[in-house]
């Protein structure tokens, strides 16, 4: 009798052979980590209508604000759960926090006022009247004030945080855009008209310098490393630029994505982060005062031009939307209903 073919041995054989090749493949086809490890790693869906505009993240409160049209989202940076809302903070553009006196304060653009409102209970106190369109908004420890930057007033505000006052105005010939606070008393801020650096004392609610900050063109964000002086500050045409702030010297011009609108330092891993609507996170990585390497480009979602960095796990969150294509003659499409996301990158 013939012997008989060993179907067990080939079958083990065959499937032995056919693991490996699964293997292999999905081995060579995984992505590689990226340079600098962020990475998408969850996306939050807070639906809803309107569009946004700035996040702050408060590291120590685990709180994120979210602007959000006609209101300020506030979620839990761990849980990524809403846990309040500020109502009627109309055309919200930026989110300032006095830990120290228990308060927090927005800007509102479409209603040209500031919204201060209680830290614990998230309840409005009260509002102040600023000049036109009040944008960028930031807390100075130092002189215990809220400074809001007035894109059509072209100047900005300076409010006492304690009681709402008004303590000055202060003009800045031409709109301004984010500022930076070094917590020394100078609070920094991009003038987008005439792409130029404005040093600001806040207790004296003063100019101290003005520096040209090219080849920076109409810059938005800005953001500061406060243990070395630099300003870092995003622009248009894929350009950043890095500032020595005690001389107003450019010492590095990085490259970036398009559509940049907002910057962000890490002081625990000296990185600097550009969010960029075309849909990318540029990582900078500051190897010295003066040296700076672009370590990546981390895909995140197109419409992702601002965000927040948790300075706690180091996690990113950015607000974004889809959108129609294009009508003929508009710059950008109808905002598609209840897209509204938070992306958060992280390692």
């Amino acid at each position: 009798m013939r012997n008989k073919p060993d179907f067990i041995g080939l079958t083990s054989l065959a499937l032995a052979a056919l693991f490996f090749c699964f293997a292999s493949h999905s081995l060579f086809a995984a992505p590689a980590p990226g340079a600098s490890g962020y990475k998408v790693i969850k996306t939050v869906a807070l639906g809803g209508e309107g569009f946004w505009d700035y996040v702050y993240v408060d590291s120590d409160a685990r709180r994120v604000y979210i602007s959000h049209g006609t209101h300020t989202v506030v979620m839990d940076a761990d849980k990524y759960t809403v846990v309040g809302d500020i109502p009627d903070t109309q055309g919200v553009h930026g989110i300032a926090i006095a830990t120290d006196l228990g308060r927090g304060f927005t800007s509102n653009g479409r209603s040209d006022n500031v919204t201060i409102f209680d830290l614990k209970t998230l309840k409005p106190i009260g509002t102040v009247k600023t000049d036109a369109n009040p944008d960028a908004i930031v807390y100075d420890p130092v002189s215990k004030r809220v400074f809001t930057f007035n894109g059509r007033g072209k100047n900005t505000t300076a409010i006492n945080a304690a009681d709402g006052t008004v303590a000055g105005t202060l003009a800045l010939g031409g709109k301004p855009e984010f500022a930076a606070v070094d917590g020394k008393g100078s609070i920094f801020v991009n003038n987008e008209d005439t792409s130029e650096l404005i040093q600001i004392d806040s207790q004296k609610i003063t100019e101290t310098h003005r520096w040209p900050m090219a080849p920076c063109k109409s810059p938005s964000g800005l953001s500061m490393d406060t243990k070395n002086r630099r300003l870092y500050a995003v622009c248009d045409d894929k350009v950043s630029v890095v500032v020595n702030a005690d001389t107003g010297k450019v010492v590095a011009t990085p490259e970036i994505g398009n559509g940049p609108d907002a910057a962000a330092f890490d002081p625990a891993t000296n990185d600097f982060f550009a969010s960029c609507g075309e849909g990318i996170l540029t990582v900078i990585h500051e190897d010295s005062p003066d040296k700076f390497t672009v370590v990546e480009n981390v895909p995140t979602k197109r419409s992702a031009r601002t965000m927040g960095l948790d300075l706690k796990t180091h996690n990113i969150f950015m607000p974004a939307a889809d959108f129609d294509p294009p009508a003929p003659g508009e710059r950008r499409g109808k905002m598609k209903p209840d897209s509204f996301v938070i992306v958060v990158v992280g390692k």
